[in-house]
């Protein structure tokens, strides 16, 4: 009986070290998470300021966000089949201090082009971080709780991520923008220490030494040329031998790229994961979804500051109700997730989000913050709505869709998907959105009176998007109709941008529906 007593209470003291070591892993994935999560919102709401004190044009706008995130869809893979075969904490680790060094260099850029430089190094520290988080909760987690497990990083990180866009606002408006990046430092510094005392060691024993390099090399120079690409075709025009080269020079690299994946002994992205229909099915809902909700929220900050006269700690806030609903429902549709698996909400989910961009779409020029309740409430409510019923659901899909021991590579290349749908529409609806501001500005300054100098000048300007000021060359008695029509013409833009994203969210609930198995474990 003595015996059994001390088996008992060993095995009872066994499990609460598991519990509290958990918690310790969840708390640190959600720090490192939170701290790439409020960098991105925070930014968009910053980007304004930004744009305004580094005179940065609507180009660069698009690359001070892109270069952060092609630097993620090349390189993710890598990070994710690093922390399987080196150890997922190591690399996590990693990836962290490097995102913290790359942040403190944004803080302090003093010109656009070293902003830019700065994002590329926080892009390849983020691709080391962002997929160790979920693989390190996934191999720690059993198949039973790792469905609550997710739905927990989920919400806790939407409710840390809420404080971003409000504190990104309010940091843009005192003038000090350079905050957005600054404020990653204790984040990371306390993840970093949490991480060395309290998170154990996971890695794939069975899993290659070697690295993909070529791979990660024609990833990156792939879409680095696609980006290139599609974000000067404005300036350059689809003739210019710049933009066929480059755009041909990318789709060749990433034909090369499957190839070597294919051929490889140590892919880093291995295609017969792809042999799970759920596992396509997940990864092209979340090309579109994740493309929408990435331009999306983009213009969105544009569009309330720029065009619509919000401070841009109001135009933080806007997004609140988005967040709240993310960080409130989450859990709830994690456990549905296990209950009943996925596929129900992966339908209905990014049908509702495209919902909420129509009526966003729907919305013209307002007068400003007081009309937010019954002009973008409404669209940000069910877009909303709509992710928060997506989000944990999909991540449930993508990992039960593969071997746990694939948890690193399966974290990376659906991360990898989502950044470069973020990366691809950004460039590819970015170069639409411009032509489109400026053909907009032309009919809407078509009957004020202004020279042909004027026309053709304030015409050159229209690459700063919503930033492109009343020229002194306008005559006084026309300053306030030039104004106006600069307003009309992003307003104009922003809906073209909106009906696009709804046309992406609808696109990926139909492949949720087409290849998503109903059913609640994918493989064994």
């Amino acid at each position: 009986m003595m015996i059994e007593a001390n088996l008992v209470q060993h095995e009872e003291k066994k499990i609460t070290v598991l519990h509290q070591e958990g918690r310790w892993v969840l708390f640190s994935t959600i720090l490192a998470s939170s701290m790439a999560f409020i960098d991105a919102s925070a930014l968009n709401v910053a980007l304004p300021a930004l744009q305004n004190d580094l005179h940065a044009s609507g180009v660069q706008l698009l690359w001070i966000i892109n270069a952060y995130l092609l630097m993620l869809a090349a390189l993710i893979l890598v990070g994710g089949s690093l922390g399987d075969k080196l150890g997922r904490k190591k690399v996590f680790a990693s990836g962290i201090s490097l995102f913290l060094l790359a942040s403190l260099a944004c803080g302090f850029a003093p010109t656009t082009e070293f902003l830019i430089g700065a994002r590329v190094v926080q892009g390849i520290g983020g691709a080391m971080m962002i997929p160790g988080s979920l693989a390190i909760i996934t191999a720690y987690f059993d198949a039973e709780q790792r469905g609550g497990a997710i739905g927990t990083w989920s919400s806790v990180t939407t409710m840390v991520t809420i404080a971003g866009p409000m504190l990104g606002g309010l940091l843009a408006d005192a003038g000090f923008w350079r905050g957005v990046f600054l404020i990653n430092l204790p984040l990371g510094i306390a993840t970093l220490v949490v991480l060395y005392f309290k998170v154990p060691e996971s890695r794939n024993e069975a899993a290659s030494r070697e690295i993909d390099y070529p791979g990660a090399i024609l990833a990156t120079v792939g879409l680095a040329c696609l980006t290139y690409g599609f974000i000067s075709l404005h300036d350059l025009g689809f003739h210019d031998p710049h933009i066929y080269g480059t755009l041909s020079c990318g789709i060749i690299a990433l034909f090369a790229y499957a190839i070597v994946q294919a051929r490889s002994s140590h892919p880093m992205m291995p295609l017969h994961l792809f042999k799970s229909c759920t596992f396509i099915g997940t990864n092209l809902l979340t090309l579109f979804l994740y493309g929408a909700l990435n331009v999306g929220t983009f213009f969105l900050c544009l569009n309330l500051v720029q065009a619509q006269g919000y401070s841009q700690s109001i135009a933080g806030m806007a997004d609140m109700p988005f967040a709240l609903l993310l960080s409130g429902l989450s859990p709830w549709a994690g456990r549905f997730a296990d209950r009943y698996g996925p596929r129900p909400m992966l339908i209905v989910g990014p049908s509702l989000a495209g919902l909420g961009f129509m009526l966003m779409a729907c919305v013209g020029l307002t007068h400003g913050s007081c009309d937010y309740w019954k002009t973008f409430f409404p669209g940000i409510v069910v877009f909303g709505l709509g992710m928060a019923v997506t989000v944990a659901p999909l991540t449930s899909a993508v990992m039960g869709s593969v071997a746990t021991h694939y948890a690193g590579t399966a974290s990376g290349i659906n991360n990898a998907v989502a950044r470069t749908a973020g990366v691809l529409a950004i460039a590819i609806v970015g170069s639409v959105a411009l032509c489109t501001f400026a053909r907009a500005l032309d009919v809407h300054t078509a009957n004020i009176h202004l020279s042909n100098a004027v026309r053709l000048l304030l015409h050159s300007q229209a690459s700063q998007l919503g930033q492109t000021s009343v020229l002194e060359e306008v005559l006084p008695e026309n300053s306030d109709a030039v104004e106006m029509a600069i307003k009309l013409a992003f307003v104009d833009t922003f809906r073209l941008v909106m009906i696009i994203c709804a046309g992406l969210a609808w696109l990926s609930a139909i492949m949720a529906a087409l290849l998503v198995k109903p059913i609640r474990m994918f493989m064994d």
